[in-house]
């Protein structure tokens, strides 16, 4: 049996498990602005969270945009997803969880009949996208002060 188990969040306690891990990575860990982690996006974006076999205790979480939501991620492509705020708690770094939540996002998105799905890469973490089969393309721009690149996976 497996460590952990990722699953689509539902209700507000999975979403404010998702929203800690996030805080814990982006706010606190990078220094994101707390008021630009959070946005509008939040309220329709499907969230995966990634939670401990054991206890269930929050160990990771991702987003998938979909339809005219996903727009500003995709350069307005039509079956293109966008994964995004992808955040792995420190204690479960190294332990696969990010790699099963961009799976699971990528199967939210077949699921939703998208084609590809784009995300905005923070450059330290190109490799690991790679790994998963993502291409960068454009050129290197700032978000939240973090150098990104924009990739895609074909689905």
């Amino acid at each position: 049996m497996s460590a952990y188990t990722v699953r689509e969040a539902v209700g507000e306690q999975d979403r404010a498990a998702a929203f800690a891990v996030r805080r814990q990575v982006f706010v606190v860990e990078q220094g994101v602005p707390e008021e630009i982690e959070y946005d509008a996006l939040d309220a329709t974006a499907v969230h995966l969270l990634a939670v401990r076999s054991a206890d269930g205790a929050a160990l990771g979480t991702g987003r998938l945009l979909h339809g005219p939501d996903a727009a500003c991620h995709t350069g307005g492509d039509e079956g293109v997803g966008a994964l995004g705020r992808l955040a792995v708690a420190q204690a479960a770094r190294g332990l696969g969880v990010g790699a099963a939540l961009v799976r699971a996002i990528e199967e939210a998105a077949r699921a939703r009949g998208l084609k590809a799905v784009d995300l905005h890469a923070q450059t330290h973490a190109l490799g690991f996208y790679e790994r998963l089969g993502y291409e960068a393309y454009g050129s290197e721009f700032p978000d939240a002060g973090i150098p990104h690149l924009a990739m895609r996976r074909v689905l």
